[in-house]
């Protein structure tokens, strides 16, 4: 049965930069989207990170360190809270739709250890596994494609409304919308059962991180490494992972 008839659960993370092993969260959302796209369920959280929030990230997703601090819940709550409710999902067959998963899903998995929290991972028995990252996806399905493939580019491209870009609600509704419409122009992507997508996705996410790699080795950095593992980067010594775009 392919997955574009199931419900999804879309994750988003805004955070304090782009380095999985020292950021932090500062907001996340969490909704759940219905086969007809619409949204049934939702969850928030406005983290205090415990660090100042660099002036760049603030002018990015647009919360302050005051903010932050004064209306936000502590990260080992939020962190607790956010991975128990993901676990669900996952324990539920619900597939989890993450733009950049790498990502995310990393420095969720840092963010545990760093606060005592049972990591995704442990809670699941492995990597978590359904996971739909349309990041991913699109540069299997169309490597050919010039130009940007960040969430803003990716909306554009697919005809998805953005409304809101760097709010983290807004970006995993639009992640998921995304995510759907690139099965449906791909049936070889689209029509796949989920845990047969999900494996596509760990192989297409080591072809790309060999391919980048060998474009920076080539152009700037010959002794550049990207970690291909996907969707989660093995906690221990590894090469910095950044966000999208």
């Amino acid at each position: 049965m392919s997955w574009l008839g199931a419900s999804l659960l879309a994750f988003d993370l805004e955070t304090t930069g782009t380095d999985i092993e020292h950021d932090r969260i500062v907001t996340a959302a969490l909704v759940r989207l219905e086969a007809d796209g619409t949204v049934s369920a939702e969850r928030h959280w406005l983290v205090d990170p415990g660090i100042p929030i660099p002036a760049e990230a603030s002018a990015i997703h647009g919360i302050s360190t005051e903010q932050a601090r004064g209306r936000g819940v502590r990260a080992r709550e939020a962190v607790e809270e956010i991975t128990r409710a993901i676990a669900e999902a996952l324990a539920g067959g619900v597939p989890l739709v993450i733009m950049n998963a790498r990502y995310d899903l990393s420095l969720l998995d840092r963010e545990c250890r760093r606060h005592g929290v049972v990591p995704l991972s442990a809670r699941v028995g492995g990597a978590p596994a359904p996971v739909i990252d349309p990041l991913v996806l699109d540069k299997h399905a169309d490597r050919y494609r010039r130009g940007k493939r960040n969430l803003q580019a990716l909306c554009e491209h697919y005809g998805v409304v953005l409304a809101g870009a760097h709010q983290a609600g807004a970006d995993a509704v639009a992640a998921a919308r995304v995510a759907r419409r690139v099965g449906q122009a791909f049936p070889a992507v689209g029509g796949i059962a989920l845990a047969d997508l999900h494996a596509l996705q760990v192989r297409a996410a080591a072809e790309q991180a060999a391919s980048f790699q060998q474009y920076l080795r080539r152009t700037s950095d010959p002794h550049a490494s990207i970690d291909p593992a996907w969707p989660v980067v093995p906690y221990g010594p590894a090469a910095p992972v950044t966000a999208a775009g």
